[in-house]
């Protein structure tokens, strides 16, 4: 099945890899003879489907989570592994949206308000106050 990331990527079935285990977690005895742990990969280095550009974005965004040049993700949340092959998929294909999303806007630099920096300062003074109440009296 193929992974369609967006309207100009899709990520044929050829180049996704899986891998199941056995799975801890919910499943009683059953889960002790199941392969329902999913691992899916796909090498961004080799794939035929990325221009340039996007190869560049997602190698350096995703940079950290680069297993030889693979993005990997599990899952095994479910008890089923055909359920945790579809939610392997929606993560990888969340992982890549995000990480080719353009950036957001650039932070405006602003100066603090008059009023802020009044309040900053008069909570100082009322927690300096507070803190002086708590000394104890000089010695006479």
């Amino acid at each position: 099945m193929d992974l369609e990331v967006s309207r100009a990527l899709t990520i044929p079935a050829a180049e996704l890899g899986w891998r199941f285990s056995r799975s801890s977690g919910p499943g009683g005895q059953h889960v002790n003879t199941s392969d329902s742990r999913v691992e899916l990969s796909w090498n961004l280095a080799d794939s035929a489907v990325l221009s340039d550009a996007q190869r560049a974005r997602l190698t350096e965004r995703l940079a950290g989570r680069l297993v030889g040049g693979s993005v990997v993700v599990s899952a095994s949340e479910m008890r089923s592994q055909l359920r945790n092959r579809e939610i392997a998929l929606e993560k990888l294909g969340n992982v890549l949206r995000s990480a080719l999303a353009p950036d957001g806007p650039r932070r405006r630099a602003t100066k603090p308000t008059r009023g802020s920096n009044q309040r900053r300062l008069a909570a100082k003074g009322q927690r300096s106050q507070t803190k002086q109440q708590r000394r104890r009296p000089p010695a006479e």
